[in-house]
Protein backbone atom coordinates (compact mmCIF):
# COMPACT_ATOMS: atom_id res chain seq x y z
CA UNK A 1 0.00 0.00 0.00
CA UNK A 2 2.86 2.35 0.84
CA UNK A 3 4.41 1.66 -2.56
CA UNK A 4 1.11 2.68 -4.20
CA UNK A 5 1.21 6.08 -2.42
CA UNK A 6 4.84 6.62 -3.31
CA UNK A 7 4.27 5.79 -6.99
CA UNK A 8 1.10 7.90 -7.01
CA UNK A 9 2.98 10.83 -5.41
CA UNK A 10 5.78 10.56 -7.98
CA UNK A 11 3.23 10.47 -10.82
CA UNK A 12 1.46 13.57 -9.48
CA UNK A 13 4.80 15.39 -9.14
CA UNK A 14 5.74 14.38 -12.69
CA UNK A 15 2.40 15.69 -14.01
CA UNK A 16 2.87 19.00 -12.20
CA UNK A 17 6.44 19.23 -13.53
CA UNK A 18 5.25 18.67 -17.14
CA UNK A 19 2.51 21.28 -16.68
CA UNK A 20 5.03 23.78 -15.29
CA UNK A 21 7.43 22.98 -18.14
CA UNK A 22 4.68 23.49 -20.74
CA UNK A 23 3.54 26.77 -19.19
CA UNK A 24 7.13 28.00 -19.00
CA UNK A 25 7.71 27.19 -22.68
CA UNK A 26 4.46 28.91 -23.65
CA UNK A 27 5.50 32.00 -21.68
CA UNK A 28 8.94 32.10 -23.29
CA UNK A 29 7.44 31.60 -26.74
CA UNK A 30 4.99 34.47 -26.21
CA UNK A 31 7.79 36.73 -24.91
CA UNK A 32 9.85 35.95 -28.03
CA UNK A 33 6.92 36.84 -30.26
CA UNK A 34 6.27 40.02 -28.29
CA UNK A 35 9.92 41.03 -28.50
CA UNK A 36 9.93 40.46 -32.27
CA UNK A 37 6.81 42.60 -32.51
CA UNK A 38 8.62 45.37 -30.61
CA UNK A 39 11.32 45.29 -33.29
CA UNK A 40 8.61 45.64 -35.96
CA UNK A 41 7.15 48.67 -34.18
CA UNK A 42 10.53 50.40 -34.08
CA UNK A 43 11.40 49.56 -37.69
CA UNK A 44 8.00 50.92 -38.76
CA UNK A 45 8.88 54.15 -36.98
CA UNK A 46 12.19 54.19 -38.85
CA UNK A 47 10.42 53.62 -42.17
CA UNK A 48 8.13 56.57 -41.42
CA UNK A 49 11.06 58.90 -40.65
CA UNK A 50 13.15 58.07 -43.70
CA UNK A 51 11.05 59.83 -46.39
CA UNK A 52 11.06 63.05 -44.32
CA UNK A 53 14.81 62.83 -43.88
CA UNK A 54 15.36 62.19 -47.59
CA UNK A 55 13.19 65.19 -48.48
CA UNK A 56 15.14 67.41 -46.09
CA UNK A 57 18.45 66.40 -47.67
CA UNK A 58 17.06 66.63 -51.23
CA UNK A 59 16.41 70.32 -50.78
CA UNK A 60 20.13 70.92 -50.30
CA UNK A 61 21.74 68.16 -52.35
CA UNK A 62 19.72 67.76 -55.54
CA UNK A 63 22.68 66.30 -57.46
CA UNK A 64 22.90 63.30 -55.09
CA UNK A 65 19.93 61.50 -56.65
CA UNK A 66 21.57 58.04 -56.62
CA UNK A 67 21.88 58.20 -52.83
CA UNK A 68 18.18 59.05 -52.51
CA UNK A 69 17.22 56.26 -54.88
CA UNK A 70 19.33 53.75 -52.93
CA UNK A 71 17.78 54.78 -49.61
CA UNK A 72 14.26 54.61 -51.05
CA UNK A 73 14.93 51.21 -52.63
CA UNK A 74 16.46 49.81 -49.42
CA UNK A 75 13.51 51.12 -47.39
CA UNK A 76 11.04 49.48 -49.76
CA UNK A 77 12.89 46.15 -49.68
CA UNK A 78 13.06 46.21 -45.88
CA UNK A 79 9.34 46.91 -45.62
CA UNK A 80 8.52 44.03 -48.01
CA UNK A 81 10.82 41.43 -46.43
CA UNK A 82 8.78 38.59 -45.00
CA UNK A 83 10.96 35.93 -43.40
CA UNK A 84 13.53 36.45 -40.67
CA UNK A 85 16.66 36.11 -42.80
CA UNK A 86 15.44 38.42 -45.57
CA UNK A 87 14.26 40.99 -43.03
CA UNK A 88 17.58 41.03 -41.17
CA UNK A 89 19.52 41.35 -44.43
CA UNK A 90 17.25 44.13 -45.73
CA UNK A 91 17.52 46.01 -42.43
CA UNK A 92 21.32 45.83 -42.63
CA UNK A 93 21.23 47.16 -46.20
CA UNK A 94 18.94 49.99 -45.13
CA UNK A 95 21.31 50.94 -42.32
CA UNK A 96 24.15 51.09 -44.85
CA UNK A 97 22.25 53.38 -47.21
CA UNK A 98 21.30 55.66 -44.33
CA UNK A 99 24.99 56.00 -43.49
CA UNK A 100 25.63 57.13 -47.06
CA UNK A 101 22.79 59.66 -46.75
CA UNK A 102 24.37 61.13 -43.63
CA UNK A 103 27.74 61.18 -45.38
CA UNK A 104 26.18 63.29 -48.14
CA UNK A 105 24.70 65.60 -45.51
CA UNK A 106 28.19 66.17 -44.09
CA UNK A 107 29.12 67.95 -47.35
CA UNK A 108 26.43 70.61 -46.82
CA UNK A 109 27.09 72.83 -43.78
CA UNK A 110 23.82 74.71 -44.21
CA UNK A 111 21.94 71.38 -44.10
CA UNK A 112 23.74 70.32 -40.94
CA UNK A 113 22.53 73.49 -39.26
CA UNK A 114 18.92 73.11 -40.48
CA UNK A 115 16.70 72.54 -37.43
CA UNK A 116 14.30 70.22 -39.29
CA UNK A 117 17.17 68.03 -40.49
CA UNK A 118 18.77 67.97 -37.03
CA UNK A 119 15.46 67.01 -35.45
CA UNK A 120 14.89 64.20 -37.97
CA UNK A 121 18.46 63.01 -37.54
CA UNK A 122 18.01 62.90 -33.75
CA UNK A 123 14.71 61.03 -34.05
CA UNK A 124 16.29 58.49 -36.38
CA UNK A 125 19.24 58.08 -34.03
CA UNK A 126 16.86 57.50 -31.11
CA UNK A 127 14.92 55.00 -33.20
CA UNK A 128 18.11 53.13 -34.13
CA UNK A 129 18.94 52.88 -30.42
CA UNK A 130 15.45 51.55 -29.69
CA UNK A 131 15.80 48.98 -32.47
CA UNK A 132 19.13 47.88 -31.00
CA UNK A 133 17.59 47.55 -27.53
CA UNK A 134 14.59 45.67 -28.95
CA UNK A 135 16.92 43.26 -30.74
CA UNK A 136 18.87 42.64 -27.52
CA UNK A 137 15.65 41.94 -25.64
CA UNK A 138 14.50 39.62 -28.42
CA UNK A 139 17.85 37.80 -28.46
CA UNK A 140 17.72 37.34 -24.67
CA UNK A 141 14.25 35.78 -24.91
CA UNK A 142 15.28 33.54 -27.80
CA UNK A 143 18.35 32.47 -25.82
CA UNK A 144 16.23 31.56 -22.80
CA UNK A 145 13.72 29.69 -24.97
CA UNK A 146 16.44 27.75 -26.81
CA UNK A 147 18.22 26.85 -23.57
CA UNK A 148 14.99 25.55 -22.08
CA UNK A 149 14.12 23.34 -25.05
CA UNK A 150 17.67 21.93 -25.24
CA UNK A 151 18.25 21.21 -21.55
CA UNK A 152 17.87 17.63 -20.38
CA UNK A 153 15.28 16.31 -19.53
CA UNK A 154 13.20 19.24 -20.82
CA UNK A 155 14.32 18.54 -24.39
CA UNK A 156 12.48 15.21 -24.39
CA UNK A 157 9.19 16.74 -23.32
CA UNK A 158 9.56 19.99 -25.29
CA UNK A 159 9.68 18.13 -28.59
CA UNK A 160 6.73 15.95 -27.60
CA UNK A 161 4.77 19.06 -26.59
CA UNK A 162 5.38 20.62 -30.02
CA UNK A 163 8.13 23.11 -29.19
CA UNK A 164 11.10 23.32 -31.49
CA UNK A 165 13.95 25.71 -32.10
CA UNK A 166 12.38 27.87 -34.78
CA UNK A 167 13.54 31.23 -33.51
CA UNK A 168 16.77 32.77 -34.72
CA UNK A 169 18.77 35.52 -33.13
CA UNK A 170 19.59 38.81 -34.78
CA UNK A 171 23.29 38.97 -35.58
CA UNK A 172 25.59 41.74 -36.74
CA UNK A 173 26.08 41.94 -40.48
CA UNK A 174 29.40 40.67 -41.82
CA UNK A 175 30.50 44.22 -42.68
CA UNK A 176 29.76 45.39 -39.13
CA UNK A 177 32.00 42.68 -37.65
CA UNK A 178 35.09 43.96 -39.43
CA UNK A 179 37.43 46.29 -37.60
CA UNK A 180 37.02 49.97 -38.42
CA UNK A 181 40.03 51.36 -40.27
CA UNK A 182 40.96 54.88 -39.26
CA UNK A 183 43.28 56.79 -41.55
CA UNK A 184 44.63 60.31 -41.09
Amino acid sequence: MLAFYIIGGIAVLAIFWVIALYNGLVSLNVRCNEAFSDIDVQTKRRYDLIPNLVEAVKGYAKQESSVFENVTKARSEAMQAKDFGDKAQAEDALSGTLKSLFAVAENYPELKSNQNFLSLQQELSDTENKIENSRRYYNANVRDFNIKIHRFPETIFAKNLGFKEDKRMFEAAVAEREAVKVQF
